[in-house]
């Protein structure tokens, strides 16, 4: 297995925005962290330092809290004040998250076809898209859990965290999408505002386990089978326009649209190009 290249060095702040973006983008509807994350060049990086933590703590787990903080910052800050936006402005926002993730495809699709593409791996980019559409299709509230605790509410929040952090890792896969479908959105909300640790708790360390394991299997893959990986994630990245596309616009709100979506492509582009 060949060894992922090094993290790159960027200055405190650009990483601290991004966290920021990353982390205020995770409870707007359809939108995942981990696509977000694709967007801002910022994905590879947080797979290799969560797997290099033991290798070294001080400067991965450094760069974690970096990123990790500006993220909860940017979900405590900007994820109300964005959702009001989608709210307020449905079509156009929605557009303007799809025209970044579309921008995002051209750096993925080169590290997809670095190498000649076996035609096994371009069913992954099919499976990857099937997989994250299904998930929309569940039906929400299939978990009965009740705020503070109980043994058997223990167990099912320790398993929803193990969940929940494949939904934060996997891009395509919305993590609000997923608590709203294990019937936890409301409650993990108010657990937070109130500082709910027995329901917390549990949760969190779910989450932690399930953030190591999903992302060593991920990058684990990425150097095994690079090709296939990528277009699999192409795939996950698929499925979420299908869940961000909100219809076709009509009257002024296709104007708006249609300039929000260059706006989103066009960023990104850049960013791309940037880097």
């Amino acid at each position: 297995m060949k060894k992922r290249g090094k993290i790159r060095d960027e200055h405190l702040l650009v990483r601290l925005v991004k966290g920021f973006i990353v982390g205020a983008s995770m409870l707007i509807p359809g939108v995942s962290g981990g696509t977000m994350a694709i967007i801002l060049g910022i994905y590879d990086d947080l797979i290799h330092a969560v797997n290099a933590l033991k290798r070294d703590l001080r400067k991965y787990g450094l760069l974690l809290v970096q990123y990790g903080g500006a993220g909860v910052a940017g979900i405590i800050l900007l994820s109300g004040p964005m959702l009001k936006a989608v709210t307020l402005w449905e079509k156009p926002m929605m557009f303007l998250f799809l025209g970044a993730i579309l921008g995002s495809f051209p750096p993925l699709y080169r590290k997809a076809t670095a190498s000649k593409v076996k035609n096994i791996n371009k069913v992954a980019v099919v499976l990857g898209a099937a997989i994250a559409y299904l998930i929309t299709l569940f039906p929400k509230g299939l978990l009965a859990v009740e705020p503070g605790f109980h043994l058997s509410s223990f167990f099912m929040l320790l398993a929803a965290g193990v969940v929940i952090a494949v939904a934060l890792i996997l891009p395509g896969i919305s993590a609000s999408y997923v608590l709203l479908m294990l019937g936890m959105y409301d409650l993990t909300l108010m657990a937070i505002r109130d500082v709910d640790l027995a329901y917390l708790t549990p949760l969190v360390v779910g989450v932690l386990g399930g953030t190591f394991l999903t992302a060593g299997i991920i990058e684990m893959e990425m150097d095994r089978h690079p090709q296939f990986t990528y277009m699999l994630i192409m795939g996950f990245m698929v499925g979420s326009l299908m869940e961000v596309f909100p219809g076709v616009p009509q009257g002024a709100a296709l104007v708006q649209s249609t300039v929000m979506f260059l706006v989103g492509l066009g960023v990104i582009l850049w960013i791309g190009k940037a880097r």
